[in-house]
């Protein structure tokens, strides 16, 4: 009797919001997990719970540098995500995106891998199309101050499509719209953390500019299950459904279409948290901040039959019940 042996996923970025979620998902769906982190912006906190399962391994590397080992899947998270962190320090972050993709696809070619490449929303910039298709080519700023991330994620899905058109890897890209729930860092100056934070110590609330740009949001749990059926689609799969596309190259939006301004977050955070004496107040608008954010998710659901299932009010719910305990 022939014993089935588990797949092998390598998570970088691991020990990240995102990637915290990913990795023990993985390990539901019986995968041996291997995770790499640098801890630049991860916690250890975030993965603690993992470590006692014996398919789980962490290891503190940083992706500009090489990393080795035989995998069938390669989840690629690393990479700073929110302002505060990423204009800290932008050189190191548009290394991580490069640096790092480089690497990941390197090893991917090597090992016949299957790689997923966590891109985002902020490809498209300050959009000029509404909402945003996989086809939009954006509105960015190259030399902003968000230009190392946007800029870092775009030249990564270049090499993404040019390592898979070049030397055939198997690569992915899923381009995230705005995701939060537990696990998220708290001083990591992402909206809805920030949100959170702020009411839960009775601090103003500061909204940028007039309040009045959008966003949507998405709950971590159904970003998750996106990224795990497009990994699973197999490959053939994958290329006769893009080869009728415009794009060429397998990139899905993943996003709650459901569209907010920052205003309207800020009153459904204060809801759930009525002890809080926060009151709403306005700073200027940074540079390059994008007015309207809405993803186009007909690919995702027509490739994967996937829809975003959480409301906002329900998530917020659950990642508000998460900072409370901290």
């Amino acid at each position: 009797m022939q014993i089935k042996l588990p797949k092998k996923a390598l998570v970088t970025g691991a020990a990240g919001f995102l990637g915290s979620h990913l990795c023990r998902r993985l390990l539901d769906d019986g995968y041996e997990v291997t995770a790499v982190d640098n801890l630049f912006t991860g916690t250890r906190r975030n993965i603690y719970p993992l470590l006692e399962n014996r398919r789980f391994q962490f290891v503190l590397h940083d992706i500009t540098l090489p990393f080795w080992g035989q995998f069938d899947e390669i989840y690629n998270l690393a990479c700073p995500a929110s302002p505060f962190h990423y204009q800290h320090n932008p050189v190191e972050t548009i290394k991580t995106s490069v640096l790092g993709i480089i690497n990941m696809l390197e090893l991917a070619l090597k090992t016949k891998a299957k790689i997923l490449q966590a891109s985002t929303s902020e490809v498209y910039g300050d959009p000029l199309v509404h909402p945003q298709t996989e086809t939009y080519w954006g509105n960015v700023n190259t030399i902003g101050i968000r230009s190392c991330y946007d800029e870092g994620k775009r030249c990564a899905e270049t090499l993404m499509a040019d390592f898979r058109r070049e030397w055939g890897v198997d690569a992915r890209i899923v381009r995230i719209f705005n995701t939060y729930g537990p696990n998220m860092h708290p001083k990591d100056g992402r909206v809805i953390s920030n949100f959170i934070m702020q009411a839960l110590h009775n601090e103003d609330i500061t909204l940028f500019g007039d309040g009045l740009q959008t966003r949507s949001f998405q709950y971590c749990d159904d970003l998750i299950e996106a990224m795990r059926r497009y990994m699973d689609k197999p490959r053939a799969e994958i290329d006769a459904f893009f080869s009728t596309r415009r794009l060429g190259v397998p990139v899905i939006n993943t996003g709650n279409p459901g569209e907010y301004t920052i205003k309207q977050l800020a009153e459904a955070t204060l809801k759930l948290i009525p002890e809080s004496k926060s009151r709403l107040v306005y700073l200027p608008l940074p540079a390059d901040d994008p007015k309207r954010r809405k993803p186009d998710i007909a690919l995702a659901t027509e490739l994967l039959g996937w829809a975003p299932k959480v409301p906002l009010a329900e998530g917020l719910e659950k990642t508000i019940g998460y900072f409370r305990g901290l």
